[in-house]
């Protein structure tokens, strides 16, 4: 006997593991269209990011070059050592006033050495082509080799930021017609002396290890002294925000009872996180500078700051460590007779000082590019003349650091100082980096499986 059943003339539904219907036909269309959604949104990230990177190495890797000009100077004895002592207290006495015909003199005579055509008439015409640091260079040397005196010394002399400006391409012909700085007669004469190798490129050592400038020196200016400011901030928010912020994390999590006082403090630590920077500018300002009187713009209080802005980081992120350690460890050292401290120093903290050092090397790297709090303790670029003396010196003498040398180089009108910014940020940018690759390694060393 057979089962028939009635299907009003239809092929009956056919159903099965291996049959695809439409329901799942949408489904599976609606997976492949976010996937493609997440692979575009990665694409543009990474499209943005590289566009970003390929902008700041353009703008910024000219400042790793620097012009110079080969210029013999015969030191002359009648204007530099009138006495003829060779007392470096008595040649001091010679400003860079008397240094500069010099350099201009000598200049000029390689110049007309070299049988350049030029309208141009004496020493006094090429002066915009030298760097009005370079009579400080030369009397700095002098005064340290007296000896030399009466001689004819070979000085690489920085070019001024015109001339180099347009050796990078930065200054044309059309962009100095109304330019009182330079003429295109000097630029005549910069071509012909870098066809002779007078005038040549080479690695800018100076804004590596060189100081801020004023606005008429820009092809002087250096990130030295800024980034040793940065150094000390750094030195002391680690010595001041680590120990605090692991200690009261270590308190909060392990040992503070859960009542209304411990769930304040927690609210208010996750709110502070969210406070924008320049907010603890002014509290350092009120609390550091006008309160305490601590010297301003000092890396002391700089770092003084920026620890009450890292502490919040800090905190969190070890309480989330010390989370993440699970609870059978903490049991397992109770169950054998540890006290609680000693479960939670000697098995806890351990476990988690990954998370620890990774929270900490981020809160750093935070720290390390911020600008609006230390530009409102005085920490500006333009302070930073000179290195230190010594540590003591160090924390308490006026400096700057990276972000705020950057932040006033970009204001400045000349535009090698523009140039100048974005290679501070790609040094900025591969301190960045090490920090974040020094947390990778460490969490990497110290990380331990359960």
């Amino acid at each position: 006997m057979t089962d028939a059943t009635y299907t009003g003339g239809k092929e009956p539904a056919k159903h099965g593991l291996l049959t695809v219907d439409a329901r799942t036909k949408k489904r599976n269309a609606s997976e492949k269209r976010f996937r493609m959604y997440g692979l575009a949104a990665i694409g543009a990230g990474v499209f943005f990011l590289v566009v970003l990177l390929g902008a700041i190495i353009a703008n910024g890797i000219g400042a790793f070059q620097q012009t110079f000009i080969e210029v013999p100077v015969y030191l002359e004895e009648a204007k530099l050592d009138k006495t003829g002592n060779r007392d470096p207290e008595e040649m001091a006495k010679v400003s860079t006033f008397g240094y500069s015909p010099l350099i201009q003199n000598s200049l000029w005579k390689v110049i007309v050495d070299s049988g350049a055509e030029t309208p141009l008439e004496d020493g006094g015409d090429v002066k915009q082509m030298i760097s009005a640091s370079a009579a400080a260079k030369v009397r700095d040397w002098v005064l340290a080799n007296p000896d030399r005196v009466g001689e004819t010394v070979d000085f690489q002399i920085l070019a001024s930021s015109r001339v180099d400006g347009y050796l990078k391409g930065r200054v044309s012909r059309e962009s100095i017609a109304q330019d009182k700085n330079i003429d295109a007669e000097h630029l005549d004469l910069v071509d012909a002396l870098r066809a002779q190798g007078v005038v040549h490129k080479s690695f800018n050592w100076e804004f590596i290890t060189g100081a801020d400038a004023s606005e008429s020196r820009a092809e002087q200016a250096g990130l030295g002294v800024s980034m040793l400011g940065s150094l000390f901030m750094m030195i002391t928010v680690l010595l001041l925000a680590l120990p605090i912020g692991v200690a009261a994390s270590i308190y909060l999590e392990e040992f503070a009872p859960t009542n209304r006082f411990t769930d304040f403090i927690e609210v208010n630590i996750s709110n502070l996180a969210a406070v924008p920077s320049i907010v603890f500018g002014i509290l350092g300002l009120a609390a550091f500078i006008q309160f305490a009187h601590l010297p301003q713009s000092a890396p002391l209080v700089g770092g003084l700051t920026l620890t009450l802005m890292t502490l919040p980081t800090i905190v969190i992120s070890t309480r989330a460590a010390l989370k993440a350690v699970p609870p059978s460890i903490r049991d397992a050292a109770l169950g054998v007779g540890a006290s609680k401290m000693q479960a939670t120093f000697h098995h806890v903290l351990p476990l988690a000082m990954p998370g620890i050092l990774t929270g900490t090397i981020i809160g750093l790297a935070q720290a390390l590019g911020e600008t609006a709090p230390l530009l409102l303790i005085g920490m500006v670029g333009y302070i930073a003349t000179n290195y230190p003396e010594g540590v003591f010196s160090g924390f308490l003498s006026p400096n700057s650091a990276m972000p705020a040398q950057i932040y006033e180089w970009a204001k400045r009108a000349d535009p090698a100082y523009y140039e100048r910014a974005w290679g501070g940020i790609i040094v900025l940018l591969v301190f960045l980096l090490a920090m974040n690759l020094l947390a990778i390694v460490l969490r990497r060393k110290f990380e331990r499986r359960w």
